[in-house]
């Protein structure tokens, strides 16, 4: 079988690519949850009433580039729907050198949604309300997304005129006029591309805004 010239520079592009990613440590995968990974889950994140199965979530292993610069590796458990929209969106943002705080399961702060946003902790999955409400939120579902929290805060302005902001520590980054790092906003690189893959942003929303906030 004759290859041409054009298929054989592109699979040895191809290989110099796996191989660069293999030697900077990157990772990007999407694998089912393990009895050690769902045992840390089970109580917290994935409580006894939990309807969703385990079966459809996938805990990803991402790459990312921290506050500092550097190169770490983070967990998240997702649902499978938008296990390949997220492992491109990380992979896209590692690429471009995107800072994120840290990315660790919920469950290392037992499953406490405040706790885990005051850490500036990026998660996805947990089985859980919508606060202040019994409708689930579809985070229970594992079709949403928390990016860098703190400085992207879930903000909602109450019948008296006072703001609930969440976490409770964000109050600062609640005015969305001011300039700092690590804001989420219409022109930043995460809401392009969670946008480009078909996701709503949470900071769009009318009767509240959660910056932090991508889901499908």
């Amino acid at each position: 079988m004759l290859i041409s010239r054009k298929n054989i520079v592109f699979w040895a592009m191809m290989l110099f690519s796996s191989i660069e990613m293999a030697a900077q440590g990157e990772i990007f995968r999407a694998d089912t949850l393990s009895d050690a990974v769902f045992s840390r889950m089970q109580g917290r994140s994935y409580p006894s009433h939990c309807t969703v199965r385990r079966a459809d979530l996938r805990l990803l292993t991402l790459t990312y580039c921290d506050f500092d610069g550097a190169t770490q590796q983070g967990e998240l458990v997702c649902n499978k729907a938008i296990a390949q929209d997220l492992i491109a969106i990380f992979r896209e943002l590692y690429r471009q050198r995107y800072p994120i705080a840290q990315i660790r399961l919920i469950d290392d702060f037992d499953a406490d949604d405040e706790r885990s946003m005051q850490a500036n902790n990026t998660s996805c999955f947990c089985f859980r309300a919508v606060s202040g409400s019994r409708k689930l939120s579809k985070h229970a579902q594992g079709l949403a997304i928390d990016l860098n929290p703190l400085q992207n805060p879930c903000v909602k302005r109450r019948k008296d005129g006072t703001l609930d902001v969440q976490p409770a520590t964000a109050r600062f980054y609640a005015n969305r006029s001011r300039n700092f790092k690590y804001k989420i906003t219409r022109n930043d690189l995460a809401y392009r591309l969670f946008k480009q893959r078909g996701f709503r942003w949470g900071g769009d929303w009318k009767s509240l805004k959660d910056y932090q906030h991508f889901e499908k």
